[in-house]
């Protein structure tokens, strides 16, 4: 389960942030929308532990991860939380497959390239995991993003802006393969955008 509550945090004086609350158990899926500048990356920064909050407490799954020490936070990240960004993130100058066992090798998971093939596989990218991302059409580097963040089969998956950039076509797509990889993996599903696209296709939402 993840659990916020009270979490503040603030770059200066003029820009100041306090967040609602959050119950999220094992499996549930929560849409958090809103306009540019109302913090939404700094949240999601905040609940990978890549941000400490000024204030209040992150609980996930018992442990209060924002008492652990950079280096804790680190492995717990590896080990429980993946994510997928607006523009996708990989090493470019290796092929798709390679970086989803480099992801693994990282976190200090098993490197199972049989996983990580057929992960591909359910993604559409089967027959292009030995391409390099610039290889891929831009659809394509989101799927490939999705793998990227699932394959280690996080506790939590985090989605910043996953689908602004694509068209409704692409937009459903990603959308159906989060969706999915979070059933699949029963990880609990936070995807945060300014995409009103999205609003009807998630049962629990905030609003920034």
């Amino acid at each position: 389960m993840l659990k916020t509550k009270s979490i503040s945090f603030s770059y200066d004086s003029l820009n100041r942030f306090s967040f609602p609350d959050i119950n999220l158990n094992d499996g549930e899926e929560l849409l958090i929308l809103g306009k540019s500048g109302v913090g939404k990356t700094t949240l999601i920064q905040i609940l990978a532990g890549l941000l400490e909050p000024n204030s209040g407490s992150i609980e996930f799954n018992g442990i209060q991860i924002n008492n652990l020490s950079p280096k804790k936070i680190d492995q717990f990240r590896g080990q429980n939380i993946g994510m997928v960004f607006q523009k996708p993130r990989f090493v470019k100058n290796i092929s798709v497959l390679d970086n989803l066992l480099l992801s693994l090798y990282l976190s200090r998971n098993k490197q199972d390239t049989e996983r990580a093939v057929e992960l591909l596989d359910q993604v559409g990218l089967g027959h292009k995991v030995n391409n390099i991302p610039n290889d891929l059409s831009q659809g394509e580097q989101q799927r490939a993003a999705i793998a990227l963040a699932v394959v280690k089969n996080p506790s939590m998956i985090l989605a910043d802006e996953p689908t602004s950039s694509l068209d409704d076509i692409n937009c459903q797509k990603t959308l159906n393969l989060l969706k999915q990889q979070a059933i699949t993996t029963n990880a609990k599903l936070i995807t945060i955008t300014h995409d009103h696209r999205l609003k009807s296709q998630f049962n629990k939402s905030i609003t920034l």
